[in-house]
């Protein structure tokens, strides 16, 4: 039998194995993404050596670029203006202050601790491991205990962030030689990856979110294309940017916003149940990203403990602390929010799918320099899925037992402002939709 098929033997037996137990699992500190990356780890070259980024670094690749595709479309096509607004203050300061701040912390403590890096690469390890990711803390942001506005500002954040933090992870890898975005020059990429990207992302979502209300108040759509049509859309938005030397990324993620925003506008002569549209590309994308995590610890984790130093682990460390603590903490001054709620919203940050997804395309350019970034991102990430996964069930119980009995005494306590109603962004675990 060919190493390919064991491949896919080994993988499609991790995926059974944790779908029979996941309901048991959910409410245990053993995370989906603690078992995928684990399972990764084993079957890549620290153990197993089943396969490595060597074997068809094309298909491993596409695997990944697809799936954060179909998250960035989703996740901007659920999010609403005023999740951003009328009692969406949080998420408004986390992406307008904390991220900013957290791709600049990120670079600044980069620079002691990881010497032989320029600044432009420095740069890259700030904006690289900026995004969080929601589905790694799924028990933090699910759990009834936890304040719905908490819930609400952790989620909006993690799924704008990522989308957010593209831009600046193009314009750095146009300032480092050797890179294929540099070939082009700061100002061909600021034309076609930022500019010409973000309006075929918007022409397209926005086309496509019209023609299918269109057709739908028609009776023209069957019910199963219609949830495979955000999928289409999401790609032929992701390819027209590729295919015009853009960001397929920004595209997707820009696509996703004009999508969303023309279904809930043009709903005119189409039935108001509620709407199903996004659930397969959701739920795809979600069962994607787990497999990407098992790869990701084949391919990038494993290597990378073989390689480990001081300065990468206290990289890490400090990654999942100061660098995301300290601008929650200086983004929430003034907001009203207790200690309690300000440490728990700073400490639920895992890294994810976006910096995983990120590190590989800064491993495959091949640059002095890149190596030891994809080192220093896969360790952060994997430190992020072991730690905040197995603490998440401890400090959920905590911080809920701290916010009821705060709430008993205090009624108008800040955190219990209502988040912004309706459908909104999915949140991943919740019980009464799949979530991602």
């Amino acid at each position: 039998m060919s190493s390919g098929a064991w491949i896919g033997v080994a993988v499609a037996a991790v995926a059974a194995a944790y779908a029979l137990g996941s309901r048991r699992l959910s409410s245990t500190p053993l995370s989906s993404a603690i078992v995928f990356v684990g399972s990764g780890v084993v079957l890549g070259p620290a153990v197993l050596d089943l396969f490595d980024l060597g074997d068809d670094p094309a298909q491993i690749t596409g695997l990944l670029e697809f799936t954060l595709t179909l998250v960035l479309f989703t996740d901007a096509m659920t999010i609403r203006g005023r999740d951003l607004s009328t009692g969406g203050f949080l998420p408004g300061r986390l992406l307008g202050v904390g991220l900013l701040l957290s791709i600049g912390l990120g670079w600044l403590l980069a620079w002691p601790l990881l010497p032989g890096l320029t600044v432009w690469e420095l740069a890259l390890v700030g904006a690289v491991l900026a995004p969080t990711d929601a589905a790694l803390g799924k028990t933090a942001i699910s759990d009834v205990r936890v304040p719905a506005l908490v819930r609400h500002g952790l989620n909006v954040e993690s799924g704008l962030n990522d989308g957010m933090v593209l831009p600046f992870f193009v314009l750095f890898m146009a300032a480092i030689p050797g890179t294929h975005y540099a070939e082009e020059g700061a100002t061909g990429v600021f034309w076609r990856a930022l500019l010409l990207s973000t309006a075929l992302g918007l022409l397209v979502g926005g086309l496509g979110g019209r023609l299918l209300q269109w057709c739908r108040a028609r009776g023209w759509v069957e019910g199963e294309w219609r949830q495979a049509y955000p999928v289409a859309v999401a790609v032929l938005s992701y390819q027209l940017a590729v295919v015009t030397d853009g960001s397929g990324f920004i595209a997707a993620w820009a696509a996703g916003f004009a999508f969303g925003f023309a279904l809930r506008r043009h709903r005119a002569g189409v039935e108001k149940e509620p709407d199903r549209t996004a659930d397969l590309a959701e739920n795809l994308g979600g069962l994607l990203a787990s497999l990407s995590l098992l790869v990701f610890g084949a391919v990038l984790l494993g290597p990378a403990l073989e390689h480990l130093s001081w300065r990468i682990v206290l990289y890490a460390v400090l990654s999942l602390t100061v660098v995301r603590m300290v601008p929650v903490a200086v983004s929430l001054v003034g907001s009203g929010l207790r200690p309690p709620t300000v440490a728990y919203l700073g400490w639920f940050g895992p890294r994810g799918l976006a910096s995983v997804v990120l590190g590989l395309l800064v491993v495959e350019e091949q640059v002095h320099g890149m190596e030891l970034v994809g080192r220093v991102v896969a360790v952060t990430v994997g430190l992020s899925v072991l730690l905040h996964g197995v603490s998440a069930v401890a400090l959920v119980g905590r911080y809920g037992r701290w916010y009821a009995d705060a709430a008993a005494t205090e009624p108008d306590l800040r955190e219990g402002v209502p988040a912004p109603t309706g459908r909104g962004r999915r949140e991943p675990g919740s019980p009464d939709e799949p979530g991602r």
